[in-house]
Formats: structure tokens, sequence, C-alpha cells
């Protein structure tokens, strides 16, 4: 059985200052942060417009921390269709790209688009929706990401019951021996990080509670402090 036990910090650019979008990445980066994450929205799966791959190409270059390390872009696309965008995000530097296996019609072909443009692949499950395709996809992908608010826009409060369905989702990661990154994404801080963590999650994504705040890094390291066990 392999376990991540390292644990990844990914602030949504979703809650960024939009003016001020390449200063917002390198800012929270300097503060700690491990992942970039792109929440991809298209006013037709979800009720909000974002942005799309010139964003995310204009930011690369942003994405470094200050020895020049690339962190990768973690990019949620709440979109249908998926294939054509997905590869879009690709050519543009995204590392990660994951989707909600209902936003196409077929899930197995959408995984394979990705990995074959060099970028690991995801599936999203909102707070509602069944795991059940995991049972034939969990051996081709590298992120399962479990929705802990109803995805379309920022600032909303964690749903308690998501935390079953990260449990679940571990339990599945276990039993097939690979490594998976398990992601939560919603209404994330300080004071519930630990318990996301407890569930099973090792990455967690984070917009409103570290942009809404003016330090990035208390905010961050007030985070790895939780994970560690309060100490």
């Amino acid at each position: 059985m392999i376990r991540n036990t390292v644990h990844r910090i990914a602030p949504s650019i979703l809650s960024a200052d939009f003016a001020r979008l390449g200063e917002e990445v390198r800012s929270v980066i300097d503060a700690g942060a491990d992942w970039i994450h792109f929440d991809v929205m298209d006013n037709h799966y979800v009720p909000n417009l974002t942005f799309g791959p010139m964003i995310c190409s204009a930011l690369r270059p942003h994405a470094r921390k200050a020895d020049g390390t690339a962190v990768p872009i973690d990019v949620h696309l709440m979109v249908s269709p998926v294939d054509a965008l997905a590869q879009s995000f690709a050519e543009a530097g995204a590392d990660l790209i994951s989707f909600h296996p209902d936003a196409t019609s077929h899930v197995h072909r959408s995984v394979q688009a990705i990995k074959a443009r060099g970028c690991k692949a995801g599936l999203v499950f909102n707070p509602a929706a069944s795991l059940d395709v995991l049972d034939w996809m969990i051996d081709e992908i590298d992120l399962i990401l479990i929705m802990s608010v109803n995805p379309g826009f920022g600032g909303q409060g964690f749903i308690d019951s998501a935390l079953r369905k990260v449990e679940q989702a571990r339990r599945r990661i276990d039993a097939s021996g690979k490594d998976i990154r398990l992601e939560v994404d919603g209404g994330i801080k300080a004071d519930n990080i630990a318990r996301v963590a407890a569930a099973g999650a090792d990455t967690f994504v984070s917009g409103s509670a570290i942009f809404g705040k003016p330090d990035y890094r208390a905010v961050i390291d007030a985070m790895r402090k939780e994970l560690a066990g309060g100490a």
C-alpha cells in the first residue's frame, strides 16, 4: 500500500486579486504554497465564468520558487465538454488536469487524452456524486478531488458530509496500491484542515481563507501547524 504522507497546500487563484495575478502567484508561493490551483468554470457546467488557457500560459513563468524550481499548476475543469479545453490547458503549461466524470461522454478517453499530453489526470466528485466510476478508473488516474462545497463560487462553507466521501476515496486508493493524490476543495481553513487530513486527504485547496487575509504565510503556516498535530 502506497500512502502519500506529504501534505500539499494548493491556494486557489479564484480568490486572488485578478488585477495582480502574477504578483499574487509569486507571493503565495513565497509564503509556502506547494501547488497553484486553477478553478476553471464555463458558465455552463457551473453558474460562473472564470479564466481560460491564456491565463495559465501567462502565469506559468510566475509559478516558480525563488530558486527557479517550477511549482505545479493544478487545473480543475468545471466545464463541459472536457477534451478540447483540457488539451488547451496542457499546452498552456498545466501539470495536473482534473474533470468531473459527468461532464464528458467518455471518461476513460478523456483521461487518456490528458495523459497523452504529458499531464497527470484526475477525477472530481461533487458533494452528492457517487464514487462508482472509480471501480473502472482508479488504475488510470493520478488524483482524486473531492468537492466539499457545490462548485461555482468561492467563499462557501465546508460541507461536513464530504468527510465521509474522503474516507471512502481513501479506502479505494489504499486498496488499489496506487500512488494517487487525494485532494479536497471547498471551505478549507486552519480550523478544519486537520479533520480533513484525518479523513484521508493529503492535498488541500484553499482560496478565500488564504487570499482573503493580509498575511499569506501566516495562514499557510497555521495550516501546516494543524496538519502537524498543533505542535
